[in-house]
């Protein structure tokens, strides 16, 4: 079967373009050639724009070989441009708060069915942060080859061009407002679904530790049972370059912005439990195969974004002030890092 000329999840959110009203910002943010192919890059913004409002920001694609997670974003997108038509509480939610999908990051990867990009680079090891402490050879991002995983690119290079639109679209959407949230979202790791959150480059705990524990604990409030383990990447292991350590560490150079970066890392060893067949196909061991699978994924992972983007929405009805603020890290550290 001759190969598509773009990737399934290019052409999908395509004709979601095609269908926008006037109220939903597109723009193509840079083309990524592959080969004689020239794959753009998207990003929509939708709702106000005010510096004052929050702004959430929606992610996937980065690794072209975690398809699940471009889909996640794309079913959560489409479930918002639907429920515009008639959906009175979005629309006034809309009215309060900037909402932002980039749901392709990796076009090229994803056509390629790689996790790297066309030119081979990780982006995410990509960014110019280096860990400093030791971190697990190779996985956590290598310089020696563009043939071996985790490449983080040529010392001293720019960033690759999508991992700089990502970055362009976060400063210029989400940083440019007071608070804000990001999800991007991937699958591979373990057999529990994971909400991460900086550092990846060291074990310190971030400045927004309160902010973070009290997000995890309204999310356990009003999602009961529900199967996410909320944490910081670090406890799982440290990377070289992630891009989000980046955004987050210019963040914080403004003291009057908020930014709360997660990462939704999907289980992806629970589906090759559940279908071992999957361990044959490098497509198999990072997203669900079995239609009915898949649809249960997207189910559960679309009601968490539409989670974010109300708790973004009403930040101001949890987010943690003066001693509340330093309940919440101590608690936060007695959870997270063990401290007494």
């Amino acid at each position: 079967m001759a190969q598509s000329a773009e990737p399934t999840e290019l052409v999908e959110l395509e004709r979601l373009v095609d269908r926008l009203g006037s109220g939903v910002e597109t723009r193509v943010l840079c083309q990524v050639e592959v080969g004689a192919r020239r794959l753009p890059v998207y990003a929509m913004a939708i709702g106000n724009p005010s510096p004052t409002a929050p702004a959430v920001g929606y992610f996937g694609g980065v690794h072209g070989l975690e398809r699940i997670g471009a889909a996640v974003v794309l079913a959560y997108l489409r479930s918002v441009l639907m429920r515009l038509r008639w959906d009175a509480a979005l629309q006034r939610q809309l009215e309060l708060m900037r909402m932002v999908f980039m749901p392709v990051v990796n076009p090229g990867g994803l056509w390629r069915g790689t996790r790297s990009n066309p030119q081979g680079v990780d982006l995410m090891r990509n960014a110019p942060v280096e860990a400093v402490e030791h971190v697990p050879f190779l996985v956590g991002g290598q310089r020696l080859s563009s043939h071996l995983p985790w490449y983080r690119g040529k010392p001293n290079a720019p960033m690759q061009a999508e991992s700089e639109a990502l970055c362009r679209v976060v400063e210029g959407e989400l940083l440019s407002h007071q608070f804000s949230i990001t999800v991007d979202c991937h699958s591979g790791f373990g057999l529990n679904d994971r909400i991460w959150f900086p550092y990846a480059f060291t074990r310190a705990p971030i400045a927004h530790l309160p902010e973070m524990h009290a997000l995890s604990e309204i999310l356990d409030q009003t999602q009961l049972h529900h199967r996410y383990v909320f944490e910081p990447q670090s406890r799982q292991y440290l990377t070289h370059g992630d891009l989000w350590d980046h955004l987050y560490q210019r963040a914080c150079s403004d003291p009057e912005c908020t930014h709360l970066p997660l990462t939704l890392e999907m289980g992806s060893w629970l589906w090759v439990k559940k279908n071992p067949r999957q361990m044959l196909s490098p497509q198999g061991l990072f997203n669900p195969l079995i239609a009915h699978r898949q649809a249960r994924v997207l189910r559960r992972h679309v009601t968490w974004l539409d989670f974010v983007g109300r708790a973004a929405c009403g930040h101001q009805g949890w987010r943690p002030v003066g001693a509340e603020r330093e309940r919440h890290r101590q608690l936060a550290m007695q959870r997270w890092y063990g401290a007494s």
